[in-house]
């Protein structure tokens, strides 16, 4: 006897798109993706800020099965990325499988099915979940004293105001990372003046962001759908020198490394700005932010490096640690994401009623990327341990759908009613993993948005070969399985 399994997907981004492309794909037909958005596109859907632009090349930067040959640059902007993926939901025939406007606040394991219950009050039930919330899309607001009294506008760059006025004023940007770079380089020359509050510097590597895709390479894999794959899997070969860079000590990380310092050094000579904008710990240890003229906007007659620490914030600016008042009209908070909490603050509850909040009480933890412990029938796709900058998130996910798909199946066929990862195996997996960590360059000595609150480097510390060989192998012993002597589902579900 065969059965259909129902599945819910939560999260309508790259991970989301990609799970239910693949179970399609795989004929699975009862697949529900739920977004709490009113339109798809996850992190490229709640980020709209002036300058938005990805740090991956836009053709690896794209779904495998659906390869885009007219990019508009080489690295793409927001609102570019949003459309592919929309187009590609429309050309995959997967719209009517997704609703909108569907915040999921609570999941429940019970009786062997899922229910999730959503903000308005409808619920869904399912045989089994995928949760692909990602991980950038809860906005970190930093606890500065004052912020509430400000007297002008105060926006988060996740949850930027289209209607918000920059041209002739005084605008504050806090903080380092990519969004704080992207947005003091595309703010300058628009604001008045525009100061830059570091509480740390950040490498920042030379890249030409703004570059356009050549005509002829548009025309060539416009024309020639074989080019489009041989381009992506060249690119995706390529990008196994990254994860050997972060993962590897050796000359070439030392040499990335030093393209990184001479970026710095090359575009500032100013002996006391360079000082103030070099870092002290090695560079990609955080998040690689690349830029081709953040330097050049920050030195500008009309922007300025604040890198005094913020005392407080009152109703007309910021005053910093020296005692020094910067008069504003208005603060930007490129101050990132509550990266750890992937789905939360929903209400997730797993076997016997155990609560995901308690179980990731010291950080997230899961087995291989894609199992919970606790959560008998739920996986994760780019969850914990995922991948950050170093192999392609859409490739991640494509083959954690397909080892998702690949239990769905047995499922199908009546091998188990249930299936949940042991604590035994999730806490193997993650001691080998914290182990090769050690040589990464994420674990160089740096305070990152990478680190759990139990100190560990929430990344994936191996290279793209071994990614693929572990979400390909199923260890049935590291499962539980429960199957009913009579099932009752039928081939009806």
């Amino acid at each position: 006897m065969t059965r259909s399994p129902r599945v819910i997907v939560v999260g309508a981004g790259i991970g989301g798109i990609t799970t239910a492309h693949v179970l399609a794909r795989r004929g699975f037909d009862d697949v529900t993706i739920l977004e709490k958005g009113d339109e798809a596109g996850g992190v490229w859907h709640w980020n709209t800020y002036p300058g938005l632009t990805c740090d991956v090349p836009s053709n690896l930067y794209q779904f495998a099965f659906a390869p885009k040959p007219d990019w508009e640059r080489v690295f793409a902007t927001g609102p570019q990325i949003k459309r592919y993926v929309n187009d590609v939901i429309d050309h995959l025939g997967l719209r009517d499988r997704l609703i909108c406007d569907a915040e999921v606040v609570s999941t429940v394991f019970a009786d062997d099915e899922w229910t999730v219950t959503l903000a308005d009050g409808r619920t869904f039930v399912a045989d089994f979940v995928v949760m692909a919330t990602g991980v950038l899309h809860h906005p970190n607001v930093p606890d500065i004293p004052g912020l509430d009294t400000f007297g002008g506008p105060v926006v988060h760059s996740a949850r930027w105001d289209a209607d918000l006025r920059i041209e002739g004023e005084r605008v504050a940007v806090i903080g380092s990372g990519s969004t704080g770079v992207q947005l003091v380089t595309a703010l300058q020359g628009l604001a008045s003046r525009v100061l830059h509050f570091t509480r740390s510097p950040q490498w920042v590597m030379w890249a030409p962001m703004d570059l356009k895709q050549s005509r002829l390479l548009t025309a060539v894999l416009t024309r020639f759908p074989a080019a489009r794959s041989a381009l992506y899997r060249a690119l995706l070969s390529g990008s196994g020198f990254l994860a050997d860079v972060t993962t590897v000590p050796s000359w070439r990380r030392r040499a990335l490394q030093q393209f990184a310092r001479a970026s710095l050094a090359v575009q500032v000579r100013d002996r006391r700005t360079r000082a103030a904008l070099t870092p002290d710990y090695e560079p990609m240890c955080k998040r690689q932010v690349l830029s081709g003229g953040y330097y050049r906007a920050l030195q500008s007659v009309d922007a300025d490096l604040v890198d005094a620490p913020i005392r407080e914030v009152t109703a007309t600016g910021i005053t910093t640690g020296d005692g020094v008042h910067h008069p504003l009209d208005v603060i930007v908070l490129a101050t990132g994401f509550r990266a750890h909490d992937y789905m939360r603050p929903m209400d997730l509850r797993g076997r016997d009623g155990v609560r995901i909040d308690d179980v990731w009480a010291d950080g997230p933890r899961a087995y291989r990327l894609t199992a919970i412990p606790g959560f008998p029938n739920l996986f994760t796709v780019l969850g914990p341990n995922s991948p950050t900058g170093s192999i392609s998130l859409q490739y991640t996910a494509e083959r954690t759908a397909e080892a998702i798909a690949d239990r769905l199946d047995e499922f199908a066929a009546g091998v188990f009613d249930t299936i949940e990862v042991t604590e035994e195996a999730t806490d193997e997996f993650l001691a080998e993993a914290n182990t090769a960590m050690g040589p990464t360059v994420w674990a160089t000595g740096c305070d990152s948005w990478y680190l759990t609150p139990a100190g560990d480097v929430d990344l994936w510390p191996y290279d793209r070969r071994t990614l693929t060989r572990m979400l390909a192998e199923h260890r049935t012993d590291h499962y539980r399985f429960t199957r009913s002597p009579m099932t009752t589902h039928g081939a009806t579900r």
